[in-house]
């Protein structure tokens, strides 16, 4: 699953200058909603390449043109420069309808007044589900909804089952205690291999870092007042820190805590078999199986990483969010498509069972994983989104990722540079500054 953070850098800086003529999150849904009788009407769709597949827009479409009379068009983006073609198209007097885009992304481009305020017609869209709050709190800004949850992907432990197996464990640990009293088997098992870790968690790997100030009680910013700050250097922030740091110390190599999970590749080491666990999204399973054919999908399983708060850790969830653009003609037409796609019977039929996502959904979730057709390697996966988080909601957000400040904080305190409490105390100095631009 890619995060789409990466793409939106320079998201906050070039909507702003882009929209500045708008207010915050555009008109509402209720002030330009027009009418649902589309004969004649056609609504854009812009889809994001390796999203939804075409079969699954086909059959939202057809139920959307049955029920409306209403034709789509869907135009498929790319990504390279897609924040720029997303600036400017809100900017026109004919957007896209529906827009694609990265649920972290969506603050972004609604502070800027480029997307439609939904928020009255939230229960409308929620259908008496529960949507995934990795997805839905990144979709509400200032306590206004901008978006509905499309699709989602959570991290959870992918760990090879053989080498667990050797070390006498026939069965995924439920607890903390269990899950470091595994690892403790499993590195005793490989003490001869130097070059073997029992968990590969490399320092600047920040993802994790936030599920553990996360379950901690922590969080790394918060917004009060329409203004947010940096928050990491709380008490109960560093405390996550302290134990992320920990569990770094005790389980990875002395050479990850300076590294990224991409040189060398984490799925790699899994894969190599130099490490039994590593903490991935779905795209791991087939992405370990590609890198050494020898490996089976019996041959690894997943499960929700455990916090030593008692319950799972919050797992770091990406995906994708459908927003209406704020000048879109058909605005009515495009919540009823977004409705459609978001319906149990989309998500069930073709978002889990076509294209292999997680549904919007807590309660999609469990139907998906009471399928008769329900692969046991993705469990893990599934188990974690129930309890999900995203990033900060910040539209300066984007800058964090982007100038690698987050990558360096949690490096500093893996190497041990600054003890977490001082490099909390740095990290929030220079989100503050950020969010204050």
């Amino acid at each position: 699953m890619k995060h789409k953070n990466a793409m939106f850098i320079a998201a906050a800086t070039a909507i702003t200058l882009a929209l500045s003529g708008c207010s915050m999150g555009g008109s509402s849904a209720s002030s330009n909603s027009g009418s649902t009788d589309g004969k004649g009407k056609t609504i854009t769709i812009w889809a994001m390449q390796g999203d939804y597949s075409p079969k699954t827009l086909a059959a939202i479409n057809q139920a959307f043109t049955k029920k409306t009379q209403a034709k789509v068009k869907v135009e498929t983006q790319q990504w390279t420069d897609i924040t720029t073609k997303i600036t400017t198209a809100l900017t026109t007097s004919t957007p896209p309808d529906v827009l694609d885009i990265g649920n972290t992304q969506v603050a972004g481009f609604a502070s800027s007044g480029g997307l439609l305020d939904i928020t009255s017609h939230k229960k409308d869209l929620s259908q008496g589900n529960t949507w995934l709050s990795g997805l839905a709190d990144p979709a509400t800004v200032n306590g206004k909804l901008y978006a509905v949850p499309a699709f989602g992907a959570a991290r959870a432990v992918v760990y090879n089952k053989k080498i667990w197996s050797e070390a006498g464990i026939t069965s995924a640990p439920k607890t903390w205690s269990e899950f470091t009293a595994d690892l403790d088997k499993v590195a005793a098992k490989n003490a001869s291999n130097t070059n073997f870790t029992p968990f590969y968690l490399p320092g600047q790997y920040w993802y994790s870092m936030l599920q553990f100030v996360w379950d901690a009680g922590g969080n790394v910013a918060q917004e009060k007042d329409g203004k947010w700050t940096g928050t990491i250097a709380g008490a109960k922030a560093v405390k996550g820190l302290e134990q992320w740091k920990s569990f770094q110390d005790t389980y990875s190599s002395k050479a990850s805590k300076s590294l990224d999970t991409t040189e060398p590749d984490q799925n790699q080491l899994l894969a190599d078999g130099t490490t039994s666990a590593i903490l991935a999204n779905s795209a791991a399973i087939t992405a370990v199986q590609t890198l050494n054919s020898s490996v089976k999908s019996t041959d690894l399983a997943t499960f929700a990483m455990p916090g030593q708060s008692g319950k799972n850790q919050p797992a770091m969830t990406a995906g994708s969010d459908f927003a209406v653009a704020a000048k879109s003609k058909n605005s009515a037409l495009a919540l009823e498509w977004i409705k459609i796609a978001a319906s149990s019977s989309i998500q069930q039929q073709w978002v889990f069972g076509n294209d292999g996502w997680l549904p919007n959904t807590v309660q999609g979730l469990d139907k998906a994983m009471n399928s008769k057709d329900f692969p046991a390697v993705q469990s893990g996966f599934f188990e974690a989104a129930k309890n999900s988080r995203a990033t900060p909601g910040s539209p300066n957000w984007a800058t964090i990722e982007g100038d690698k400040s987050v990558n360096a904080f949690t490096q500093s305190i893996a190497t041990g540079s600054a003890t977490p409490e001082q490099a909390a105390k740095s990290f929030d100095e220079h989100m503050d500054q950020v969010f204050a631009k």
